[in-house]
């Protein structure tokens, strides 16, 4: 099943950005370190492809330390980009940002010419929480749930610094599968738009493939990597008493625990990809999606042909 989600308010966030991009010097997108490639929206970087970017891994205490030494090369190695890496708790990462912002457009600056920000991101990816951090007062709402900001706000972190925020939006479609499974598993898609059970398991194939340890030692269970991910979800589900009538697991209830064991990284830190395997991930999407519309195209050209082929009925003689 894809996964889907984009909400009416995305579709105002993406007008607001294209004006506001007009007077930006610098786009920030902040970036889930946990899944890198699949937080990178690729509408926003279609709507400011011409900027100077900083990408901001974020939640970096969550990720897999090595997995997010790969991700900064990757986005350092980009023309007009750099990226670092954070947690949104970091007591005082406004020099950090503002410093990395200067390297990127080092023309602007003073009150003649204050630098301006346009910064993004995905639902739930700690843009909030990052603001207020930086201003050292709620200046954004926070929480759990994807798609809480919903207007526009100006930050000034110096004087000659204004950072704009804009509400977390996804893209109309998510052509890379495993993109739109671990967006759902990160919390950057609303209830709704999945199926719980699908995207753990999904996300558990992932994890014994790669951190099979780290669920053995969790859920106290051994031979993880030799599982299938329905013997794993089931294997949780017992473990954590997730159980009901007949002894029968709740797949629901299963599922729902090993998504949220990862959120909150009970498990340990995480990643659920890497450059080469995003890369290789969109390679595969690109080419379904092309696929696609080629057999969309044909369908829409057979349906206009035989349009064409039916007479029209003729008009009424006056009388």
């Amino acid at each position: 099943m894809a996964i889907q989600w984009f909400p009416g308010h995305m579709h105002l966030t993406r007008k607001a950005i294209e004006e506001r991009i007009k007077d930006t010097d610098v786009v920030i997108e902040l970036l889930d370190a946990r899944l890198p490639g699949s937080s990178a929206n690729p509408l926003l970087a279609e709507l400011t492809s011409h900027k100077p970017a900083l990408k901001i891994l974020n939640k970096q205490d969550l990720a897999d330390p090595a997995c997010t030494a790969q991700w900064l090369t990757h986005y350092n190695s980009q023309p007009a980009t750099r990226a670092i890496a954070l947690s949104a708790s970091e007591r005082a990462p406004a020099q950090r940002i503002i410093a990395a912002c200067h390297e990127l457009a080092p023309q602007r600056g003073g009150m003649v010419k204050p630098m301006r920000v346009l910064i993004c991101g995905i639902p739930n990816v700690g843009k909030s929480t990052l603001i207020n951090t930086l201003t050292g007062r709620r200046a954004a709402m926070t929480g759990d749930e994807a798609g809480i900001t919903k207007l526009e706000q100006r930050i000034s972190l110096a004087d000659d610094f204004y950072l704009y925020d804009t509400p977390g939006m996804l893209w109309p479609r998510i052509i890379v599968a495993k993109s739109g499974y671990n967006l759902a598993a990160s919390g950057a898609v609303g209830r709704n738009a999945f199926n719980e059970e699908e995207v753990a398991l999904e996300l558990l194939d992932y994890l014994k493939s790669h951190y099979a340890s780290l669920l053995e030692v969790r859920f106290k269970l051994s031979g993880v990597a030799d599982m299938r991910e329905e013997e794993l979800l089931d294997a949780i589900g017992r473990k954590r008493g997730a159980l009901q009538s007949g002894n029968r697991v709740n797949q629901t209830k299963a599922a729902e625990i090993a998504i949220q064991e990862f959120r909150n990284a009970t498990l340990g830190a995480i990643t659920l990809e890497t450059p080469e395997e995003f890369a290789q991930w969109l390679a595969e999407g690109q080419k379904l999606d092309a696929a696609r519309q080629v057999k969309k195209d044909a369908i829409e050209l057979d349906r206009k042909i035989r349009f064409k082929k039916i007479p029209r009925p003729p008009r009424p003689e006056s009388p």
